[in-house]
């Protein structure tokens, strides 16, 4: 049944015991996703959490390999129905990562793995690196460990603090615009991104004059909304279309926009549109800017066009009713992927990254025998 792929993964889940809360819990989390009724990378991920959450604390596990595998069961279930929505993969990536943690945390205490100050247990670094391999230190996870309630109230508490800091991502990266930004800089930006907005609102409160362009985002024309909440906030705002990018890239300082995700590779997946934007930019040795929050840092690969891509509604482009519509093959994709070479600087809500140093990042959160759920 392994060897078929799909059946396999049906029939693990179908071995998993839920209580009736969490089977429900689940079961209308995922027809949401399945009918696009929670969008949006944060509320797919906090959503993700909350579940995971709940299962950590009223499901039936009795040791840590029980709860890894009735979590990733969970999460296959989750990215599955939606799977374009690549933060709920990434949530689910990072609640595995945070059960070995505490799992190997827990261990070294029982061992004696105290300080000698605090009396508290030792911090443990899980992520994988040379030394590690060539010294043979890296801690072992015990699986046969029991969950008792001490476990899973810290596994809990990792995960709330999870929550609150996606909660909190807009006001952590919008305190690094003052970096960013400067005096008399021309931006340009594509639609309408939250992050986007609050990073270059908070740069207009500090007295600095710069104008931002936004491109109109066709077929959507959400640019349109994002030039009134700028204007708002009192930054000198200019709309164009999307056509117009290319010719206004000479009078641009730098390209800001935010991504639906970021690949292991460095590149990101953008709203469509986004790729031109970056092409123009290279061409005109403008620095690419790319504003996230890293619970959307995804340990997969991107190497076209369709990988990550969703295909829209036609109708945003060509009405039905139109006579010649049936004749006519509409495509109309959701998002870019941007290659890392294209990308100049990452701005997450821990600071920036170049895109060649995310492999490290990836290391850090999440572990190498969960990026494949």
């Amino acid at each position: 049944a392994d060897k078929k792929g799909k059946p396999g993964a049906e029939k693990a889940g179908e071995k998993l015991e839920l209580s009736p809360y969490i089977a429900n819990l689940v079961k209308k989390f995922e027809l949401d996703l399945k009918r696009r009724a929670v969008v949006g990378s944060s509320e797919c991920a906090v959503m993700t959490l909350t579940v995971m959450r709940h299962y950590v604390s009223k499901g039936k596990h009795g040791s840590v390999d029980a709860l890894l595998k009735g979590v990733k069961t969970i999460g296959k279930r989750l990215a599955a129905a939606n799977r374009t929505q690549l933060t709920i993969g990434n949530a689910v990536r990072r609640v595995l990562h945070i059960i070995r943690q505490v799992a190997a945390e827990l261990k070294q205490e029982d061992q004696g793995g105290l300080t000698a100050i605090q009396g508290l247990p030792v911090e443990i670094d899980r992520s994988r690196s040379l030394m590690k391999v060539l010294d043979k230190t890296e801690p072992d996870v015990d699986l046969k460990m029991s969950m008792d309630l001490n476990a899973r109230q810290l596994i809990i508490d990792e995960i709330s603090e999870m929550v609150e800091d996606i909660e909190r991502v807009y006001s952590h990266i919008k305190a690094y615009s003052v970096e960013h930004i400067h005096a008399k800089d021309v931006i340009l930006t594509l639609g309408y991104s939250n992050t986007v907005m609050h990073f270059l609102a908070e740069a207009a409160k500090l007295d600095r004059e710069f104008e931002v362009i936004v491109a109109e985002s066709a077929p959507g024309y959400d640019g349109h909304k994002m030039a009134k909440l700028l204007a708002k906030a009192g930054i000198e705002t200019t709309v164009i279309t999307d056509s117009a990018v290319f010719a206004m890239m000479s009078v641009v300082n730098k390209v800001i926009i935010g991504a639906h995700a970021v690949l292991a590779n460095g590149g990101l997946v953008a709203r469509s549109g986004a790729h031109m934007v970056a092409a123009a930019a290279q061409f005109h040795s403008v620095p690419f800017v790319c504003v996230t929050g890293l619970y959307k840092l995804c340990p997969l690969y991107g190497f076209d066009q369709d990988t990550f891509n969703d295909f829209k509604y036609p109708g945003e482009i060509l009405k039905f009713e139109e006579k010649f519509a049936e004749k006519v093959n509409v495509q109309n994709p959701g998002h870019d992927y941007i290659p890392p070479q294209l990308v100049s600087l990452f701005v997450t809500n821990f600071g920036g990254n170049s895109p060649s140093y995310i492999y490290r990042l990836l290391t850090e959160y999440y572990d190498v025998e969960d990026y494949d759920l």
